[in-house]
């Protein structure tokens, strides 16, 4: 039996590969499509823009409930110790307290870290946890270390259109009106006090052009990274704009740059042409 499990969602949007070299396990939120329910991963970004586009409906997704995570707790501790488990934040969903509750009746045994981001985001502190744990460390220490960088976590993103937040009740009619008007690519920054999101710069141009200024302005306002991991998310964009946001990741420093696509969850709340840059902005932290 292995010491400690790291866990999460399926909204920390690693591909198998990667939740594998770092042993971390995961749960689907579910996916609504009109009268379909399908599990993130068996429905993806694509097929989610595909069912916008014929129906001008929104997907929704629903949020997992406390005997899921009770029942997925149970099981990982077939295998484990102790879990560490990576929430989606708190101010996004109400998951993360159905988390919370579920790992109140294993005695100790499972740990609820509230990450306050989303997607990869949620990967680097899961990593950075899984790293230390292959060192040996305790559960305890490595919720120490994680909740210590969790403030540090630069978790953003672009979008092409904000309709996507607008029909998901994330985005007032005045600013989608505002940005449809003014063809404005918005940064939408999550905030690691509160959990929460807001929009920050605004961007124009073609995809090619805003994700350059969008990736050279998050560098320059954070600029003091942690060199070990990058990662360039999206939900979708066409491969050459993907390798100019790897290369400009590359040239600032960092010497792994996980490029990965969002999840159905991340997506039905993003849309299509939405990039992000996310990264530990509280320089080197050395663990192997």
């Amino acid at each position: 039996m292995k010491p400690i499990q790291i866990s999460a969602e399926s909204t920390i949007d690693l591909p198998k590969d990667l939740l594998s070299a770092y042993d971390i396990k995961t749960i689907p939120f579910i996916l609504v499509l009109g009268e379909k329910e399908a599990t993130d991963g068996e429905v993806d970004g694509d097929d989610l823009f595909a069912y916008v586009e014929k129906t001008g409906k929104l997907p929704h997704t629903s949020a997992i409930n406390e005997k899921n995570y009770h029942d997925y707790f149970a099981s990982l501790l077939e295998d484990a110790e102790k879990v560490i488990h990576f929430s989606l934040s708190s101010g996004i969903t109400s998951a993360t307290q159905n988390a919370i509750m579920a790992s109140q009746e294993f005695g100790g045994r499972v740990i609820v870290i509230d990450t306050h981001s989303l997607s990869t985001g949620i990967a680097l502190q899961a990593i950075y946890a899984s790293r230390l744990a292959k060192k040996g460390e305790s559960a305890e220490e490595i919720v120490k270390k994680v909740m210590e960088r969790l403030p540090y976590d630069q978790t953003s993103f672009a979008l092409e259109s904000v309709e996507y937040l607008y029909k998901g009740g994330r985005c007032s009619a005045l600013a989608r009106l505002g940005a449809n008007l003014l063809h404005l690519r918005p940064q939408i920054i999550m905030h690691p006090d509160s959990g929460t999101m807001s929009a920050g710069r605004k961007f124009k141009g073609r995809m090619e052009k805003w994700v350059v200024d969008y990736i050279r302005t998050t560098l320059e306002e954070f600029p003091n990274i942690d060199p070990e991991i990058g990662f360039v998310t999206y939900s979708s964009a066409d491969p050459s704009i993907i390798e100019t946001a790897k290369k400009m990741m590359l040239d600032a420093g960092f010497k792994t740059v996980y490029v990965t696509k969002a999840g159905g969850t991340i997506s039905c709340h993003c849309g299509p042409h939405c990039l992000g840059v996310l990264y530990f902005a509280d320089g080197p932290h050395p663990v192997d």
